[in-house]
């Protein structure tokens, strides 16, 4: 039991038929966090996950709307906490872990300690989402400047305020891409902390679909970097339209030059207008970047607002 100066601590699930695995992942997060809430939000389970995480201790509640990031959405709403631990019903995550994600969340004041994956088994992590991960982690730190070692970790441990002040945009798995950039673009201190990845149970399937999935993660992450990086995004969108209009003119002046006519009139309009646009475009993103501002400030003072992880008490 917790004692009364104790950081209250939230372990949310979202569920979709996990009736296999989720008993399991329950009492795993009992045993591991004594004191903790265990939250289990089913999102619309055709099998009987609600009951048995019902029976396993878990408080059980439902979300309508399909979609991990609805889930997640409703959960950040909901719940209460100063620490929240958040992992698959999946039993994939090693409950044990949760207390040192923990302690070092507390221990170091950060906002978010991500569960960096490690797949001892061979069945655990398919090959094509390892490159994939690989890729999408590469892409996000080219694009944002820095990134995690594994964007998409659904095992994480939050401070109250990184909850708090979070939107939620996304509505399926690209939650964990939004989460990441999110602590990236308003600078939280964060940690990751490598634990064990395990694979299904038999009776348990994935509901991951690598190239639906992974689609989706791609345009999430392009959208965030328009709307977070728009002098960037229209800033190469004009650069490619004025080469292009650059490329076309060329053989426009050397004809002037020749003739001092010029025989191709739609291909002029052609470039004049690639030229209009590109110096529209880079306007946009000046003009964009300031709302950006604008809304990064809010984020930011919605942020601090919020009281900071209580610190451990020195012994």
């Amino acid at each position: 039991m917790a004692s009364p100066n104790s950081p209250t601590i939230a372990v949310l699930i979202p569920c979709y038929n996990e009736e296999a695995t989720i008993a399991a992942t329950v009492k795993g997060f009992r045993a591991a966090l004594p004191g903790a809430a265990v939250y289990v939000y089913d999102n619309n389970s055709s099998d009987r996950t609600k009951a048995i995480a019902a029976k396993a201790g878990a408080i059980v509640r439902s979300e309508g709307q399909q979609g991990k990031g609805h889930v997640v959405r409703r959960m950040f709403a909901d719940i209460d906490a100063d620490v929240y631990v958040m992992a698959d019903g999946d039993l994939t995550y090693d409950p044990k872990a949760a207390p040192d994600m923990v302690a070092m969340l507390l221990a170091e004041q950060l906002d978010m300690v991500v569960g960096t994956r490690k797949h001892e088994e061979k069945e655990a992590y398919r090959g094509g989402h390892v490159l994939g991960n690989r890729l999408f982690t590469g892409l996000l730190a080219g694009l944002f400047g820095r990134s995690f070692n594994d964007i998409f970790s659904g095992y994480r441990v939050f401070s109250r305020r990184f909850v708090k002040s979070f939107p939620v945009l996304s509505s399926g798995f690209e939650i964990e891409t939004e989460m990441s950039v999110h602590a990236l673009e308003l600078r939280m201190p964060v940690g990751e902390v490598e634990t064990r990845y395990l694979a299904r149970p038999e009776g348990s399937e994935s509901k991951l679909s690598t190239f639906g999935d992974g689609w989706r993660i791609l345009k999430t992450i392009g959208t965030l970097y328009r709307v977070e990086r728009p002098v960037l995004f229209y800033g190469t969108v004009a650069v490619l339209l004025l080469v292009a209009a650059l490329l076309l003119s060329i053989p426009l002046v050397i004809t002037y030059l020749d003739t001092h006519l010029v025989p191709r009139v739609p291909t002029a309009i052609l470039v004049t207008g690639m030229v209009i646009v590109a110096v529209l475009c880079f306007f946009a993103g000046l003009i964009l970047d300031t709302v950006t501002r604008g809304r990064r400030e809010m984020r930011r003072l919605a942020y601090l607002s919020l009281q900071a992880p209580p610190a451990p008490k020195q012994s």
